[in-house]
């Protein structure tokens, strides 16, 4: 099928704005993360990123179209999928859409999109669930890069406690290359709540812990489990040593005595992973019995 730039106009009445129009003063703010966000709206620029929203049907609070820029036909089959669905459309003019574009070059897409909702009532884990826990990590973009890895590793869902953060954050969005709309994310108010929501569920708690006597790779894992990672600054909150847990530790060979947060939770989260997904019931890695 063929699209045609003008007749996708003039289908969803898109509506032409400049500069000092407030919608694109909201566009700038939600970019420069500087003004309250209570619906979490986030930018979302190009075919890769808007495509992924199409995919996941992330709710769209407009979408923003600069003809100019909009050279395929890929990116006219996307704008007819995206503007069906969005009651805000807009078009700009090149110079406008470079002020609210990030890229070097532009293809004339951009959305501001709202960030998924989960139900945590909704969500029963597996026997082999592993869960990652961000306690009070504080780097946006290292909140991003643990869910990017928390999708390529096959992490069942990222739960956040103590949270420092803003999700909309744009080095948080960035980071996480789309497994914001991927993998399920859950909120905490409290480690309590937390960890009563692990213990009803009959989750393990791995606490990543320098002084653990235990290596990760010695662990079996092989049940539900849950890693917490703590923040770059202060560690994991002491709550979590309040109740059931167990501590494993990655090996430091060198001079230095932890490793960044994102890089450690790779480690753990690959392995505890493989275990449980992976490795047949009731063998170890060596093919002995647990």
């Amino acid at each position: 099928m063929q699209y045609d730039m003008n007749d996708i106009l003039a289908r969803y009445a898109f509506r032409a704005i400049g500069e000092a129009n407030p919608k694109i003063r909201q566009v700038r703010a939600v970019a420069s993360n500087t003004k309250p966000n209570p619906h979490r709206l986030f930018p979302a620029e190009g075919i890769w990123m808007l495509s992924l929203c199409e995919k996941f049907r992330t709710p769209l609070d407009c979408l923003i179209l600069c003809p100019e820029h909009i050279r395929t036909q890929e990116a006219l089959a996307l704008c007819e999928a995206l503007a069906a669905r969005c009651e805000e459309r807009y078009t700009v003019s090149a110079k406008t859409f470079e002020k609210i574009s990030e890229r070097g070059q532009p293809d004339g897409l951009f959305a501001l999109a709202q960030l998924p909702k989960h139900d945590i009532s909704a969500f029963r884990p597996a026997k082999d669930a592993v869960i990652l826990i961000l306690d009070g990590v504080e780097i946006p973009g290292n909140v991003g890069t643990m869910m990017r890895m928390a999708d390529g590793a096959g992490v069942d869902a990222v739960f956040l406690c103590n949270r420092k953060a803003r999700l909309t954050h744009p080095k948080l969005i960035k980071g996480s290359q789309g497994a914001v709309l991927s993998v399920p994310f859950f909120e905490f108010e409290t480690v309590a709540a937390c960890r009563e929501w692990l213990h009803k569920n009959g989750v393990t708690v791995y606490l990543a812990d320098t002084r653990a006597k235990l290596y990760y790779y010695d662990e079996p894992f092989g049940k539900k489990t849950a890693l917490v990672m703590g923040s770059e600054r202060y560690g994991i909150s002491r709550e979590w040593y309040d109740g059931e847990y167990e501590m494993i530790a990655i090996p430091m060979r060198g001079s230095c005595d932890s490793l960044n947060v994102g890089v450690a939770a790779t480690v753990l989260a690959y392995e505890a992973v493989k275990k449980n997904k992976f490795l047949p019931q009731g063998l170890n890695p060596g093919g002995g019995e647990r």
